[in-house]
């Protein structure tokens, strides 16, 4: 079964490509506008802060970028998502060869993430599920390099530390990674007694706290915002009995449909279900730390708190997923033909994209609809009848406020909701359909 290597890597290479090109075509041919996550980012991009009131600030500090670089250009945001998708991949075909001392199986692992809708259907939205995708991917690899020395690298534990801040301040919910990890390394140390604690550890903490200084100062300051968010998304603050059942049954639900497709693909590798999970296997506990134990983190929050866990909060979580299974199954899947795989592979990698573009199409209600490029010029012409200076501030909601803020050239800043204590700082403005832009 074992392909040649330079054969592996071109398919591996023609997949990222494919990939790509085909999930930042179809939306930038088949959507009239930006979806609302990736515009309320580059309304928090255009007023960038430590935080904003629904998020940490990376997925801001990252689209404010790509916006200088690419201005007012839809395709480009579509292409950022897939470039973090991409890239991802990549790091998880590295971190399964150096696992499974095999390239055709680190392949296996990464195709059959695309029996994942979270890395194909919803990427051509960037939000802060899509930005913590590469920390993620980046936190496990080098607590993996990290993992396997006795001795740990001083330069892999600041990168540890480095990307482990990069996750969660894309979104807090990285910490059940985080924890997942640390709970690893205490077993490994004060339970197995299998190492010695190293103080290089401590250079991954110190990096990680270090980076989040400036965060927690604009927590303190802005009276937890995010957090109270975040709470408040969860209901947990209106939770009941039942919700301690409920939630996280309707959790589980949802997660096995969710992975339906990528147990279809596994399936068609896995023939019979034969293995003895031997935790004594390095290998195996790393994997399922990193796999298994934030889920079950998560469903015991939802149990205890009785709070509701929404499906797109699990974006991150199963992107080893099939490196687990295939380390698993391995010597049943070097034994077989792969060529029902890779039909059953193809089919689901074209089905997503072509239903991608025909709800596009066909739907005419959805955000990708709105026509922020029309509502701006019209904006802009009421404007330039009356005042000659640009427009500099806009408000409103994210979304109404943040399409103006992305399509007039003047590219005006974002300031927060309409209020009429700001509007009298302002030299000049007019408010449209409660949306009100001016020059300060």
């Amino acid at each position: 079964m074992e392909l040649y290597k330079k054969k592996i890597k071109n398919i591996f290479y023609v997949f990222l490509t494919a990939h790509l090109v085909m999930w930042t075509l179809i939306p930038s041919l088949t959507n009239n506008n930006l979806p609302l996550d990736t515009i309320e980012a580059l309304a928090w991009g255009s007023n960038l802060d430590w935080g904003f009131d629904k998020h940490p600030p990376m997925s801001a500090f990252i689209i404010e970028i790509f916006y200088n670089i690419f201005g007012s250009n839809d395709w480009a945001y579509y292409l950022q998502s897939q470039i973090f998708i991409i890239f991802s991949f990549f790091i998880i075909f590295q971190f399964s060869k150096e696992i499974l001392k095999n390239e055709t199986l680190a392949l296996l692992s990464v195709l059959l993430l695309e029996g994942i809708y979270f890395y194909n259907f919803t990427t051509p939205e960037f939000n802060v599920n899509v930005c913590q995708i590469p920390f993620w991917v980046l936190t496990v690899y080098f607590s993996w390099k990290v993992f396997n020395q006795k001795i740990p690298s001083v330069k892999d534990c600041v990168l540890v530390g480095l990307f482990a801040a990069g996750g969660f301040l894309s979104k807090y919910l990285f910490i059940y990674l985080l924890i997942s990890i640390d709970l690893l390394f205490i077993y490994l140390i004060f339970i197995r007694k299998e190492r010695k604690f190293n103080f290089n550890y401590i250079f991954s903490i110190e990096v990680f706290l270090v980076l989040m200084i400036p965060h927690v100062i604009w927590l303190f300051d802005n009276e937890f915002i995010t957090i109270t968010y975040g709470v408040a998304r969860s209901g947990l603050e209106a939770s009941n009995i039942i919700d301690h059942f409920n939630y996280p049954i309707s959790f589980l639900i949802k997660q096995i449909g969710i992975i339906l497709p990528f147990i279809f693909m596994a399936a068609i590798i896995v023939k019979k279900i034969k293995y003895k999970l031997n935790f004594k296997d390095k290998n195996l506990l790393f994997l399922v730390f990193i796999n298994i134990l934030p889920i079950f983190l998560v469903l015991l929050t939802s149990m205890i708190t009785g709070s509701k866990i929404r499906t797109m909060w699990m974006t991150p979580f199963y992107l080893f997923f099939g490196t687990l299974v295939i380390y698993i199954f391995q010597k049943q899947i070097l034994k077989i033909n792969l060529k029902k795989f890779f039909i059953a592979f193809i089919f689901i990698f074209l089905l997503s994209p072509i239903t991608y573009g025909y709800i596009s199409i066909t739907k005419t209600d959805k955000r990708t609809d709105y026509p922020g490029k029309e509502i701006a010029q019209k904006v802009q012409a009421k404007w330039s009848k009356e005042f000659d200076d640009p427009i500099n501030i806009v408000l409103g909601n994210e979304w109404n406020a943040g399409n103006l803020s992305y399509h007039l050239k003047s590219r005006p800043v974002w300031d927060g909701e309409v209020d009429k204590n700001k509007l009298e700082t302002y030299n000049k403005y007019i408010c449209i359909d409660q949306i009100c832009v001016g020059n300060k």
